[in-house]
C-alpha cells in the first residue's frame, strides 16, 4: 500500500467520522426541540422514568458501595507510605464526587440504557412499528426520543447523587470497621472537604451523561440496518460510542469546572 493510499484511507475515515458527528448533533436538536414541543406522551415519559431510573438504582448503588470502599482501602494503603493515612476521608470525598461518581454511573447507564434504548428502537424499525407510527401521524421523534431524552435529563443526575453518597458511605464503612478510624471525625472531614463547586460538578456531569446515553441510544436505533444483525451492530455501536463520548465530556467539563 502506497503513502498516498495510506493518507487517503485516512482522510475517508475522517470525513466519514466529522459527518457522524454532525448528524448526531443535528439528531440531537432535534430531539431536544421536541421536548418542548406538543404533542406530549406522559405514558411513554413514565415508562422511561421508570426504565432509566428506578430500576438502574441496584447496579448504581452496588457499583458505587464497593467502589468507595475499594478507594478508601487504596488511599489507606497508598498513605501509609507518607504517613498520610488521615487524608481518607477527604479524597474519598473528591474521589467519589468529582469523578469516579459521575463516571462510573454515567458507564453503568450506557451499558445498561444505552443498550436497551437501542436495541429496543431498532425492533421496532426492523419490525415496521416505526412505520407504522408514522401512518398513525405519530411523530417518531417526539413518541420514542423526547420522552426518553427528557427522563434521561431528569433521573441521571439523581443517581449520581445518590451514587456519590453511597460511594462515600462505603469508603465510611469500610474506614470505620477496618481501618480503625472514628466515625465522628471521619463524617465531620468529610462535610468540611466537600464545596458546593464539587456538588454541582457532579449534577451538571450527571446531565451530560444522561443525555449522551439516551441520544446514542435513540440515534443507533433510529438508524439502524435491517434484520437482526443491523439490530445487534446499532446496539454495540450505541454502547461504544456513548461510553467514548462520556469520557471525553468528563475530560471537558472536568476542565471547565477545575481548570485553575
Amino acid at each position: 500500500m502506497s503513502a498516498l493510499d495510506l493518507l487517503g484511507g485516512l482522510g475517508r475515515a475522517v470525513l466519514t467520522l466529522l459527518a457522524t458527528f454532525g448528524k448526531v448533533a443535528l439528531f440531537t436538536v432535534d430531539a431536544i426541540s421536541h421536548i418542548f414541543r406538543p404533542p406530549y406522551y406522559p405514558r411513554e415519559f413514565a415508562v422511561a422514568l421508570m426504565n432509566i431510573g428506578w430500576l438502574s438504582l441496584p447496579v448504581v448503588g452496588l457499583t458505587a458501595i464497593f467502589t468507595g470502599g475499594a478507594l478508601a482501602l487504596q488511599i489507606y494503603a497508598g498513605g501509609a507510605r507518607f504517613n498520610a493515612e488521615a487524608v481518607v476521608p477527604q479524597i474519598v470525598a473528591i474521589g467519589m464526587v468529582r469523578e469516579l461518581g459521575p463516571v462510573l454511573v454515567g458507564l453503568m447507564i450506557a451499558a445498561r440504557v444505552t443498550s436497551s434504548i437501542a436495541a429496543e428502537i431498532a425492533t421496532m424499525k426492523v419490525t415496521e412499528q416505526i412505520d407504522a407510527l408514522v401512518t398513525l401521524s405519530t411523530h417518531p421523534m417526539k413518541y420514542l426520543t423526547a420522552p426518553r431524552v427528557l427522563a434521561a435529563l431528569i433521573t441521571v443526575p439523581l443517581l449520581v447523587g445518590i451514587g456519590d453518597i453511597i460511594g462515600i458511605a462505603g469508603g465510611y464503612v469500610v474506614a470505620t470497621e477496618n481501618l480503625g478510624f472514628n466515625a465522628a471525625t471521619y463524617l465531620q472531614n468529610t462535610v468540611n472537604f466537600l464545596e458546593t463547586r464539587d456538588i454541582v460538578s457532579s449534577l451538571v456531569k450527571g446531565a451530560a451523561f444522561g443525555l449522551i446515553a439516551a441520544i446514542m441510544g435513540c440515534y443507533y436505533g433510529m438508524n439502524s440496518g435491517r434484520g437482526a444483525q443491523g439490530v445487534g451492530r446499532a446496539t454495540k455501536s450505541s454502547v461504544e460510542s456513548a461510553a467514548i463520548m462520556i469520557l471525553a465530556a468528563n475530560f471537558i467539563l472536568t476542565g471547565v469546572f477545575f481548570s485553575v
